[in-house]
C-alpha cells in the first residue's frame, strides 16, 4: 500500500525541505501552499497515513484545517503535526486543541523533524491494525 503523507505550508523553501525529508523516509508526498489546495489534496482519494501542516496560511489556516479534519470521518484518523513560526506560547495548545497530535516550531533541524515523523505514522500504524 501506498503511503501518502500531506504536506501544506505557504513557504516554497519550508515545503521543499520538509518533502525531501518525508520522501527520504520512504513516503510518498502530496503538496499544497494553502489550506484550499490541502483540503483539495484530502479529498482526493489518496490513503494518507499523516499529515504536516503549518498553522499561518492563507484561504484556510492550519487550526481550521485540523479541526475539519477531526470533524470529518474520512479524515478523523489521520494524525497530524502542526508547525509554525509564531512565537506565541499558546499557538501549541490552540493547536493540540484543533485535533493536531504533535507541534513542532519553526525552525527546526531535519533530525527533529524525523522524529516527529516516525512517531506520528507509528501512532497511525498502531491506530490501523
Amino acid at each position: 500500500m501506498e503511503q501518502f503523507i500531506l504536506i501544506a505550508d505557504d513557504d516554497p523553501a519550508l515545503s521543499k525541505l520538509v518533502k525531501a525529508v518525508v520522501e527520504g523516509e520512504g513516503f510518498l508526498t502530496a503538496t499544497a501552499r494553502d489550506g484550499k489546495e490541502a483540503y483539495a489534496a484530502l479529498k482526493s482519494g489518496a490513503e494518507f497515513v499523516a499529515a504536516i501542516i503549518d498553522i499561518n496560511m492563507p484561504y484556510i489556516d492550519g487550526n481550521d484545517l485540523v479541526k475539519f479534519m477531526r470533524g470529518d470521518k474520512r479524515f478523523s484518523g489521520i494524525p497530524v503535526l502542526v508547525m509554525t513560526g509564531d512565537r506565541d506560547p499558546r499557538a501549541s495548545a490552540k493547536a493540540i486543541s484543533s485535533g493536531a497530535v504533535a507541534f513542532l516550531p519553526k525552525p527546526f533541524t531535519n533530525m527533529q523533524l524525523r522524529t516527529a515523523l516516525k512517531a506520528l505514522v507509528a501512532g497511525w500504524m498502531r491506530a490501523a491494525e
